[in-house]
């Protein structure tokens, strides 16, 4: 083989006169793309890439520069502010420096490549198949599990798009876990039929997201019948002289220090952030300047040579060695692709250099291949590994090393440090808080979800199923979700009733715990909701704030367990973000005070487990009828509108889920997000009809934030002692069961298996849904004069699937 591969003759021409295979489309296909044939039993032909890098010696600028244009077209696809929120994923082995070129191109967003190389004790993301590939099984390791987890585009990389199966494949393994609304998959090269580009718009429209394509050229490849056999027929006839013997080895092999930066990823195996990329354009300059120190003088045609998924690394070296240095450089990898050497100029795979694996492979033993390599006449080698691959096999008489000096009369070995991820460290990088309209129909600015979307995870049971679960041990409420409850047209007319004629009360409210807030804990604090009966209530503190003093407050949402706990990646989250001690949680209402004690004890844990200070575990509320805080808009019991709801009024967001198989030691807890009830939201109608009436209650507020401030605020725990004086009376035995005030009483009805509602004797309008709700379930009503709460909400003590209602029903709707 001479110094040019193809000698102006089109490196296909060999395949498509003996198989009858015909490339179509653009103009420039042929420019990119050359054919050869496969050793696998699985697809005769390999389309092989002039311009990636990988089986043709490519000068290193053409290379990334496509990877490059790529990614800005991506970006401009996408614009600045969702190319931020994005993650690039690149496949191996072929495409995993493509991958990274894309997402320098793209600039905005973290790197990560799936790999064949597992890692003990780093549990995978995720995994996938290559169908047609001869090692087919993909894993995603990423040091950080959040890599993934968010909801912005994934965009997935891959040299060729032929059939469309890996990436199918790689969206229905990833969607389930983190759905995301919008994909984008980057190609050189798009082959795909007109079948295979259908099949993957109604995949797209089944799962609810929008796929787009980016691709340097486009087209299809003709496969005439009985191709494989006859392909198969071509290799074994013709494999015997394709390997490439060589001679001894005559050339010398030097080692070169390339001072790689302490601690940089070799790439993205595990996760390369733009940080990472800024560090590596940094040091790029002295690396390459110590390769061209060891080029041999006169060198005039110089191979930097990548090793199998480490092309990245290979490839930037290389293009600032061909800036800096007079000789020819040109950049390609090993693989591990078996493909069939026919020395011919109308073949793109002219020759084969085999060695034996040198990484010890998690596979085991096998050949590895470089091609187009011998007889290309270069002068220097620059060979370049991981310190994972420079093992003694590498250096034997047989080996890599030995195989290129064979052919070159200088060989140098440059090794990159293998990043060694830590599994069993907590990640250092949590996922950005989720917003609407991706997650929950609030307003992006309205507040961050510090959950994770468990959307696509058939989480909801029957209440009676939870009820039984719950109270024989076998689950804790938060494993399982209830079906969410949908009103009936009586019960939507209670609802606005009640809005109609409660807005001036909760408004007073909303601004008698802010100004509380602002002038008792902070005159800028952060605002942590409870998700999620707090969070509506702290959207409408940071609107009275907002538009009385013109401050935009911090707001979120996290998830508090009873008997679990905060979410403490949650707290971790905030504390890297924000000084704990400007931090206010946020509920809607007391009840007992169960949330409060278990706020305040997980707060106390979270500090001596992890040494950070300055979390005040007082929560502040709307209403404190069970005297519990001194943070509160007023002590009355009464109808809160959204407590009449569940999703519908609360963004349309579920209650939180805690599982151990869906939410590990390092993610947020998560929830999900009820799109398909769109129709029925009330959520900003709420927040909507209570802020139009902060103008008119300043006054009010005023006054009675002058007086509030003045009081003793102390906590009597005056609903505790009543939960536990009822808790006997009625034979119960378990304050768990007893749920006092409204909010409390209306989540029983919706959410739980009630037994009886006490009620406060003429509680008049307040209690008119409970009513109502007690009635649609059979559920009696019993009045009492000594109740500190409006009423009290019985959870069947001893549940049995009759027990229901009266007569078993489950609410009408």
């Amino acid at each position: 083989m001479k110094n040019a591969v193809n000698d102006g003759v089109w490196s296909g021409t060999w395949v498509a006169r003996r198989l009858g295979v015909e490339l179509e489309g653009d103009e420039h296909l042929t420019d990119l793309l050359g054919l050869a044939l496969r050793r696998n039993p699985k697809r005769a032909h390999l389309l092989v890439s002039k311009v990636l890098g990988k089986h043709v010696p490519q000068s290193p600028a053409v290379v990334h520069g496509h990877g490059l244009r790529l990614g800005h077209r991506v970006r401009a696809l996408l614009g600045d502010a969702e190319a931020a929120r994005a993650v690039v994923l690149g496949y191996a082995e072929t495409a995993t420096g493509l991958g990274h070129s894309v997402a320098d191109g793209l600039a905005l967003a973290p790197y990560l490549h799936s790999t064949r190389r597992p890692v003990a004790g780093l549990t995978p993301a995720g995994g996938f198949e290559e169908s047609h590939s001869h090692a087919t099984s993909h894993l995603l390791l990423p040091e950080d599990p959040a890599l993934l987890a968010g909801d912005g585009p994934l965009v997935l990389v891959d040299d060729e798009f032929s059939t469309g199966n890996t990436v199918l494949n790689t969206i229905r393994e990833l969607h389930a876990r983190h759905p995301r609304r919008r994909y984008v998959v980057v190609a050189l090269v798009d082959m795909r039929s007109a079948e295979d580009a259908a099949r993957l718009d109604r995949f797209a429209e089944e799962i609810g997201a929008r796929v787009d394509l980016v691709a340097a050229a486009s087209g299809t490849v003709r496969l005439p019948e009985g191709v494989l056999e006859k392909g198969q027929a071509l290799v074994a006839e013709h494999e015997s002289a394709g390997a490439e013997p060589g001679p001894a080895p005559h050339g010398e092999v030097t080692r070169v220090e390339l001072g790689w930066p302490d601690g940089l990823p070799d790439g993205g195996r595990h996760g390369f952030t733009p940080a990472h990329r800024a560090r590596l354009e940094a040091a790029l300059p002295a690396m390459a300047a110590r390769i061209a120190q060891a080029l041999p003088a006169g060198s005039r045609r110089v191979l930097v040579l990548g090793f199998e998924e480490l092309m990245y690394a290979p490839l930037r070296l290389a293009a600032e060695l061909e800036r800096t240095v007079p000789a020819e450089v040109r950049y390609s990898t090993t693989t591990r692709s078996p493909v069939l050497a026919v020395d011919d100029p109308g073949y793109a795979i002219r020759t084969r250099l085999a060695f034996p694996a040198h990484d010890d492979p998690a596979d085991g033993p096998g050949e590895r291949y470089a091609y187009n390599v011998a007889g290309a006449g270069f002068d220097t080698v620059v060979a370049v590994v991981d310190s994972a691959a420079d093992t003694d096999p590498l250096h034997a008489p047989d080996g890599l090393l030995a195989r290129l000096a064979a052919h070159a009369p200088h060989v140098l070995l440059a090794v990159v440090p293998a990043h060694a991820p830590h599994p069993f460290e907590r990640p250092a990088m949590l996922p950005e808080p989720l917003r609407g309209p991706a997650f929950s129909s609030y307003a992006p600015d309205e507040v961050g979800w510090l959950l994770q979307d468990l959307s696509a995870v058939s989480l909801e049971a029957p209440t009676e199923e939870r009820e039984e679960a719950v109270q024989n041990g076998g689950a804790h409420y938060a494993e399982s979700l209830p079906v969410e409850y949908q009103p009936s047209e009586r019960y939507q007319a209670l609802f606005h009733a009640a809005l109609d004629t409660s807005a001036d009360r909760i408004a007073r409210a909303v601004g008698v715990v802010t100004e509380t807030v602002l002038t008792e804990r902070s005159s800028r604090p952060v605002l942590v909701s409870l998700a999620r009966a707090g969070t509506p209530v702290g959207v409408l503190m940071r609107r009275w704030a907002g538009q009385r003093y013109g401050v935009e407050l911090p707001h979120y949402a996290v998830s508090i367990v009873r008997g679990r706990g905060i979410d403490a990646n949650a707290l971790r989250w905030l504390a890297a973000h924000h000084d704990p001690r400007d931090v206010v949680f946020v509920d809607g209402w007391t009840g007992k005070g169960a949330i409060t004690r278990e706020l305040s004890s997980a707060i106390e844990e979270f500090e001596r487990a992890e040494g950070v200070t300055g979390f005040d575990p007082e929560i502040a509320v709307l209403a404190d009828p069970g005297s519990c805080v001194r943070t509160y808009g007023t002590r009355d019991d009464f109808l809160i509108p959204s407590a009449c709801l569940n999703s519908t009024v609360s963004g349309l967001i579920s209650r939180t889920v805690l599982r151990a198989d869906l939410v590990g030691p390092d993610d947020f807890h998560g929830a999900k997000f009820y799109r398909e009830l769109a129709d029925a939201d009330v959520s900003v109608a709420f927040l909507d009809a209570v802020s139009a009436r902060f103008p008119q209650v300043l006054d009010e507020v005023d006054a009675a934030v002058k007086e509030l401030l003045a009081e003793d605020r102390a906590p009597t725990w005056e609903g505790w002692r009543a939960v536990e004086r009822i808790s006997e009376e009625y034979g119960i035995h378990d304050v768990n069961l007893v749920k006092p005030g409204v909010g409390e009483t209306t989540r029983v009805l919706l959410r739980r298996v009630p037994w009886k509602i006490l009620a406060k004797a003429d509680a008049g309008a307040d209690l008119d849904h409970v009513r109502l709700l007690a009635e649609q379930r059979g559920v009696p009503v019993e009045e009492v004069d000594d109740l500190p709460y409006t009423c009290v909400g019985l959870i069947h003590p001893k549940y049995t699937r009759g027990a229901t209602g009266a007569d078993g029903r489950a609410v009408n709707v």
